[in-house]
Formats: C-alpha cells, sequence, structure tokens
C-alpha cells in the first residue's frame, strides 16, 4: 500500500488558487484523506479539502488526535496530510507531529495563519500572544518537521517541490504554513518538476563494494532490517536481499512481523539479555551486522541497556547513505542498495532456524485473565490480513514476543512512547487501508488520552476491533518506579464498555470481560462482527509480563544511579 502516484508540474495541476494546489499536490503524493480540525485561518485549506474530488476531510476530536492518526496513515500510505489552525491548533498537534519525526512517519502539516494583510499591519488577533508579531510559533513547529515553508503565491509552487522532496529524502514530516489570504489568491505558475532522488552511481558502486568485501571476509553474518523499511514500503525488497545472502535476520520491538515470523532465516526477536539465548549468539556474536535502515537500539528495544554489542561490525545502511565505523559513503539510497544485495553472490550455506510455533492457548474459561493467558490469545485470535496497533506500555511489551501468523502487520510507538497514541494511530491506519482489519491492543490509562477518537471511527466507517486492558491505572509506571502504589499512578474508574455507544458507535459490538471463557467468546463475536468492536478486559494490577518486570529489575540501568 505504500507508495506515492506519479507526481506532475504545476501546469498539470488545475488548481485555481494556493489552497486548492496544495492539496492537489499532496493529493498527488498518494494521499487520500487529510486529518485535522477546522479553524478560522486554516477554512481556505479546510475549504479546498471539502471541494477536492482527490481528499477526504476527516475530523478529529483534537489536533493531538489528528496528528496521531496521520502518522498511523502515513505509516501504511507513505505520507499522510494534517491541518491545523496557526499557534492553538498546530502547538495542539506538535506532539504528534514531533512522534511522526521520530519515528521517521512523512506527515504534511499544513497550517493556517493569520492574514498577511493583518500580519504587515501588526494587528492584535486571536490566537497570538497579543504582541503583534505572527512568527512566533513557525521556529516551534518547524523544529518538528525535517523541512518547512512558509507560502504565497509566488512561490506557491517552487516551495512545494523543495519541501516534499527533503521530506521524502528522510520520510520524516513537513510543514508547510500559508496566511489565510494568500491562500485564496491564484498561483503564480512555474515549470517545476518533482524531484526524482536517485543514488549516486559512483557512491554506489563504491559502497557495494565495500559491502561485499566485508561479506566475504565474515565467517558469520545477521541482517538487522530497522523500522524504516515499513515506513518506506521496501518489505519485499528487504526480504530478497536477505534470501540472496543466506544469512538469519532477527528484529527489535520496533521491527515486529516486518518479515513474516515463520520465515525460515527468522532468527528471532532481539531483546538484549531477555532475547532468546540462540537469538543473542547470533546478535552479538555476528562477525558483521548488517544493519538494514538504521535500526535504533534504545533502551526499551535493548531491555535497558543489556545488549552487548561491537558497533566497529555493524554496517549502516541508512536512508541516504553507507556508514562502516568511521567512513560514511553519502548519497546512496537505501532501495538500491537492497537491490543490489539481492544480487549478491555469497559463499554462505543458507541458515534454517527452528520455526516457531504460535504460543498454546491455556486456561480454564472460569479462570481471571492473567497476561501469560492472554497474549498467546492474541496470537490466536490474529489473522493474515490484519494490521496490529499496539500501545506503547505494558501492550506492546508483553505482545510482541508472541508469535503472529503470517500476513499480519504490527505498529507500535517504541522511541517515541507517546502516551495515548495507539487509539486515533489505529484509526489513521484503518482508513489508510480499510482491506486489512486493524485490531487495537491498548491499556486503559493510554485509552483515556484519546478516547473520543473512538467516535471518529464510527463516524467515518473504520471497523476497528478494540482490546482495552483495565488493570486499575498504569501499569507501566508502576513498573518502572521502585514503589508502585503511589497516587498518581491510579485512573479515573470509566465504564469502557460502554464508551462506543456514548461517542456514537451504538451499532458496534461491546463487551466487558472477567474470565478466559467470557473474553474468548468476546472474541468470536468481535471478529464476526461487520461493524467495529471494543473489549474491555479486566485485569490484575500488577500482572505484568516477563519483559516489563526486567525493566522494574533494571531501573539504576536505565536511569542512572541516585547521586
Amino acid at each position: 500500500m505504500n507508495g506515492q502516484k506519479q507526481t506532475d508540474t504545476s501546469k498539470n495541476l488545475k488548481a485555481a488558487s494556493v489552497a486548492d494546489y496544495i492539496v492537489e499536490r499532496l493529493a498527488a503524493e498518494g494521499i487520500d484523506h487529510c486529518f485535522g480540525v477546522a479553524g478560522d485561518y486554516v477554512f481556505p485549506i479546510c475549504d479546498a479539502v471539502d471541494s477536492s474530488a482527490e481528499v477526504k476531510w476527516i475530523g478529529c476530536s483534537n489536533e493531538l488526535n489528528a496528528s496521531y492518526a496521520a502518522d498511523g496513515y502515513a505509516r501504511i500510505r507513505g505520507a499522510a496530510m494534517l491541518a491545523t489552525t496557526y499557534g492553538v491548533g498546530e502547538l495542539s498537534a506538535i506532539n504528534g507531529v514531533m512522534g511522526a519525526k521520530a519515528e521517521r512517519s512523512l506527515v504534511f502539516h499544513v497550517v493556517g495563519m493569520p492574514s498577511y494583510q493583518n500580519q504587515r499591519l501588526g494587528k492584535i488577533a486571536h490566537h497570538t500572544l497579543g504582541d503583534g508579531i505572527f512568527g512566533n510559533f513557525v521556529d516551534l513547529s518547524a523544529k518538528a518537521a525535517c523541512s518547512h515553508a512558509v507560502i504565497n503565491p509566488e512561490n506557491c509552487v517552487i516551495e512545494m517541490e523543495r519541501v516534499i522532496a527533503e521530506a521524502r529524502r528522510n520520510n520524516q514530516p513537513a510543514y508547510i504554513v500559508v496566511p489565510s489570504d494568500y491562500a485564496l489568491s491564484p498561483i503564480v505558475s512555474a515549470d517545476v518538476k518533482p524531484i526524482v532522488r536517485r543514488s549516486n552511481a559512483a557512491a554506489l558502486q563504491k559502497a557495494m563494494a565495500a559491502i561485499a568485501e566485508r561479506i566475504k571476509e565474515a565467517k558469520s553474518v545477521v541482517a538487522f532490517p530497522a523500522f524504516t523499511i515499513s515506513r518506506l514500503g521496501l518489505q519485499k525488497q528487504t526480504q530478497r536481499a536477505i534470501e540472496a545472502l543466506g544469512c538469519p535476520f532477527v528484529t527489535t520491538l520496533m521491527e515486529k512481523c516486518l518479515i513474516d515470523e515463520s520465515h525460515r532465516q527468522f532468527a528471532g526477536m532481539y531483546v538484549g539479555a531477555v532475547s532468546e539465548k540462540k537469538t543473542r549468539q547470533i546478535v552479538e556474536g555476528a562477525d558483521l551486522v548488517l544493519d538494514l535502515g538504521g535500526v535504533n537500539l534504545n533502551d526499551i528495544t535493548t531491555a535497558a541497556y543489556s545488549g552487548r554489542f561491537d558497533l566497529s561490525r555493524f554496517i549502516t545502511v541508512g536512508l541516504n547513505d553507507v556508514r562502516m565505523g568511521d567512513k560514511v559513503i553519502p548519497n546512496v539510497r537505501l532501495v538500491d542498495v537492497l537491490t543490489e544485495l539481492a544480487e549478491l553472490k555469497t559463499s554462505f550455506s543458507p541458515y534454517r532456524g527452528t520455526q516457531q510455533a504460535l504460543a498454546p492457548v491455556s486456561g480454564s474459561p472460569s479462570d481471571k485473565i492473567k497476561m501469560d493467558a492472554l497474549y498467546p490469545r492474541y496470537g490466536a485470535f490474529l489473522r493474515a490480513g490484519d494490521t496490529v496497533v499496539l500501545e506503547t506500555g505494558s501492550s506492546s511489551l508483553g505482545v510482541t514476543p508472541t508469535i503472529f501468523p503470517d500476513g499480519v502487520r504490527v505498529e507500535a510507538q517504541v522511541l517515541w512512547g507517546s502516551i495515548g497514541w495507539a487509539t486515533p494511530a489505529a484509526f489513521g491506519v484503518a482508513l489508510a487501508d480499510p482491506s486489512r482489519r486493524t485490531i487495537l491492543i491498548t491499556g486503559e490509562g493510554s485509552h483515556q488520552l484519546t478516547a473520543n477518537d473512538i467516535g471518529a471511527m464510527g463516524r467515518f466507517g473504520a471497523n476497528v476491533i478494540v482490546f482495552v486492558l483495565n488493570n486499575q491505572g498504569y501499569l507501566i509506571e508502576r513498573a518502572l518506579e521502585e514503589n508502585p502504589d503511589w497516587t498518581y499512578n491510579d485512573l479515573a474508574p470509566w465504564k469502557y464498555a460502554e464508551l462506543p455507544k456514548a461517542l456514537g458507535c451504538a451499532n458496534w459490538y461491546t463487551a466487558r470481560v472477567t474470565t478466559l471463557g467470557e473474553l474468548d467468546e468476546a472474541m468470536k463475536a468481535a471478529r464476526a462482527s461487520k461493524t467495529g468492536a471494543y473489549i474491555e478486559i479486566i485485569g490484575e494490577k500488577m500482572d505484568m509480563p516477563p519483559a516489563l518486570a526486567f525493566a522494574h529489575g533494571q531501573l539504576k540501568s536505565m536511569y542512572g544511579d541516585t547521586p
């Protein structure tokens, strides 16, 4: 699904105004929906979307939710559009946009400013600091992006191409801001062609020669495909390259199911000291680690920095360069390296790992719901064609070690880890590809921040299956400190299973389950439902997955010792 359409020059886009041009040009990037919240300064952009035959307006409950939804959409489609008003709107969205930047999700953030006329006169206007200065927020929002532009009729065509090209180069957000009167003005045409990103031929040849030499010299090689592979839609190219090399490959929490876990070359998930013994030996003992895309070895993916790496053994193929120790070869695109690797001849005997089976489902129908019985049920519930969105916290740490069926896609915000991300992100994912069933697995602590977008799911027909684990508060926060009983980790006792009806999803299947038998029946009903489904799962306050329990014992490693 990920990928952009063939783009056109300004001569081929029939936009009458700047706002129309911005919307049509972003539609040419493969974007069919615009997430946002309306506001007077951004009305011209909203109007252009609403009158567009190519882009549909998707109103969200607030700007933060809209930015999370756009992030989820971009992970599937390759790019997304977010529209907010000046100041209050864009700043409400900035956390979600910054998370997209951290995890390389391409969101085009379009913001409507007060009119150029009022800016020029220095008028005191709403949504400002009352100082007559209108550039206060541009620098802030630009920091959440990799490229930005303040648009006017004269620079619109040229600046849009520059901003899009840089955003595509880095696969990170772009910030496009336009005064409201300029948005309604006719564009000044310019003969500018979209920038095509290619490797420098000599640099690519040099990089491949160096990689081939290192592979030839190595006694053992392991491939580490990074999360950026899925952002760019390069899963098939990556699989072909790994199969040509014949080496084992591993993933971290951020790459769960990037390639099917039944693949014979899959050597398991690497999570530092929490990894399976064989997986850890393969990674940490390899002569050469082929990092495809820039794997992120953070405190979460390494289980509190418990991995043992020799980074001199890494070759990192980034989006635009190749790094080997202190040597960097620039102007080399990841997709081109993957293509070349698929043609590389090696002398390795193809790695054949032990195919991992789905975890057995255990427990009696009358049993209370414990995590060791819950997570295998998720694995058994999932089917090819499902996209699973995991909330950061106990949900992602508990679910990701579970083997999933082939054809399942997983999205989680592991690095940025913004609480509440998953619910709106699941909404964006569902709209990005309605041919797949979207499954949201979240905890009630995260869910309380953004649950109001359940209403948007119902409004726009996003038939998500939602699992909310209710374990009386922020379990991950309880686990990440010495004393789990501080009152600030408690929550208001919502009646979660009643939320969909209250938020306008009257025809959804809903259930509140306390035993394994009730959960099993609810899962069957949810899978059979033709609408959305919402299941509240009652768990125990301190019943945590093994990875989280391990982290609880590694607090000094994660945060440093007390001075």
